[in-house]
């Protein structure tokens, strides 16, 4: 999954791909470079980052999409507004993937859409969620989390098979407590579900690696080579290019 994020305040792009010309543009090289699906986000959730109106967030994203729609690029919406997501299914987008996993939101749109759907967890919202996150066992929260609220995706007729699931790194954890879910992500196989990872610059590997966001090429594929290694579907990815070699590389190794 390649990401294009429509945003001025991106915590890794900071906003060099905010103007729709170089969003797309952006997108097709990453498609080139051997991206599956394109992720496309008009609303940042870094850490302490201010909300947007659903207007606004429209108004970034769905040019974008429409032009993917239009070369057949499979594409996926990251929001977590009604609106927004009502208005990418409309648009021809392939899946919504939601931080909040759909809580709070009726999904009957979605189930009768056919779409594709990302549940993911997180602890607190993103202005605060890094402040002092905190966990008994951030394994089994996680899991519960994530298995409740597939039963509520599956309640409102969204079927299994149709459903991703993320255990959100970064999101409301420290860096132990990402790398505990990283080391037992295999966990999370006995959902049945495809398992998506995000780990693509993130601050977690800044912290271990002491490297600025635009120096964890090395960091973010051997993290995602590790999430793979331990049951992920899907890595969603900055740095197309290189991870499709490593993937080449692990999945010859694998024998796939």
């Amino acid at each position: 999954m390649g990401i294009v994020n429509v945003t001025p305040d991106s915590f890794s792009d900071g906003g060099r791909f905010s103007s729709e010309r170089d969003a797309i543009d952006h997108g097709m090289r990453l498609v080139e470079a051997g991206a599956d699906i394109l992720d496309i986000g008009g609303e940042s959730s870094r850490p302490g980052a201010q909300p947007v109106s659903a207007e606004e967030e429209c108004s970034r994203v769905l040019p974008v999409l429409n032009a993917f729609v239009r070369e057949n690029v499979p594409a996926s919406v990251d929001t977590t507004k009604v609106g927004v997501m009502r208005e990418a299914i409309r648009a021809g987008a392939s899946m919504v993937n939601d931080i909040n996993a759909l809580q709070g939101i009726d999904a009957d749109f979605i189930a009768n859409s056919g779409v594709g759907v990302c549940l993911m967890h997180k602890q607190g919202e993103p202005m605060s969620m890094q402040l002092a996150p905190s966990y008994d066992d951030v394994v089994r929260e996680v899991y519960d989390f994530l298995a409740q609220r597939v039963d509520a995706a599956v309640g409102a007729g969204i079927s299994r098979e149709r459903i991703v699931i993320d255990p959100g790194f970064g999101f409301g954890k420290t860096l132990d407590q990402n790398l505990e879910l990283l080391r037992h992500l295999d966990r999370f196989q006995q959902l049945g579900l495809p398992i998506l990872a995000g780990l693509s610059r993130k601050s977690m590997l800044g912290e271990i690696t002491g490297k600025g966001v635009h120096e964890r090429l090395h960091a973010s594929i051997a993290a995602s080579l590790m999430a793979l290694e331990r049951g992920a579907s899907i890595v969603r990815v900055h740095d197309v290019g290189p991870m499709r070699d490593a993937l080449t590389v692990f999945n010859r190794i694998e024998g796939k």
